[in-house]
């Protein structure tokens, strides 16, 4: 099950696993999106695969999708926390810490760290209700472990507009390597592997202008593509990584290094 896998990364999540031979939930609020990259999978892979809609914000939401994906799938061996929003207004998801809202501070916390809590409960409960030995993945970012660099986003935009760090998206993703520390501890009586994978900066839209700035500060020397987040999923899903649970790996071309 990909939470988020109508987003920037998740049809290439959905990819990797799928062509790793694991049937695929595509759960995204978009319900056309979710559909047509679950049978977008479905005829390039030849598995099967469903696409809900779903608002992980709200617990009715999550536990309604559950009880509809119950009936078409006996258990959930992975999970893929990867949702988050950049809100309804890009405006005020960028706006200054100075002038930024409490309601767009809440509509960020309410996805990337409560919708994780909301799938995590319910799907990891359908796990142990199983006696699926699972594994939870959660998406995090950079952001999370380190603060924002104001250098790189001069003279950028991203879809047209400055770009600027969210005061809320870090503290969200921050969150998320917590969550991961506490689900690890908690299920690990249940063999429920719990792991973290914070992506760098992945190329979405940015003006060249952000990508020449923030390549200058990765050893590497560039932003990721989507698809290099692929292998890192891949390892955390399967039995490659069966004795490693509560970690954080981290795949951002270096940038941590320096």
């Amino acid at each position: 099950m990909i939470a988020g896998g109508g987003g920037i990364l998740g049809p290439w999540f959905v990819a990797a696993l799928a062509e790793s031979g694991a049937d695929i939930i595509v759960v995204d609020m978009d319900e056309v999106r979710a559909k047509q990259v679950a049978e977008d999978a479905q005829k390039a892979f030849g598995i099967k695969a469903l696409g809900v809609e779903c608002d992980i914000s709200k617990p009715e939401d999550v536990n309604r999708m559950v009880v509809d994906v119950r009936q078409d799938f006996k258990h959930v061996d992975i999970l893929l926390n990867a949702a988050a929003t950049k809100t309804k207004s890009l405006k005020n998801y960028l706006a200054p810490l100075e002038d930024y809202d409490l309601d767009t501070w809440n509509e960020i916390m309410a996805t990337n760290i409560g919708g994780m809590f909301l799938m995590a409960q319910s799907v990891g409960k359908w796990m142990i209700d199983s006696g699926v030995k699972g594994s939870i993945i959660q998406i995090a970012s950079i952001y999370g472990i380190l603060g924002p660099k104001d250098r790189i986003y001069e003279g950028s935009e991203y879809e047209g507009m400055p770009i600027s760090t969210s005061p809320a998206y870090p503290a969200s993703k921050g969150a998320v390597i917590a969550w991961t520390r506490y689900l690890a501890t908690a299920w690990a009586k249940h063999g429920i592997r719990v792991n973290t994978i914070t992506p760098g900066g992945v190329e979405s839209g940015q003006n060249d202008e952000f990508k020449a700035r923030y390549g200058k500060e990765v050893p590497l020397g560039r932003m990721a593509e989507a698809s290099e987040m692929a292998g890192a999923l891949v390892y955390l899903a399967s039995d490659a990584s069966s004795y490693m649970t509560g970690q954080n790996l981290v795949v951002d071309g270096g940038l941590t290094v320096w």
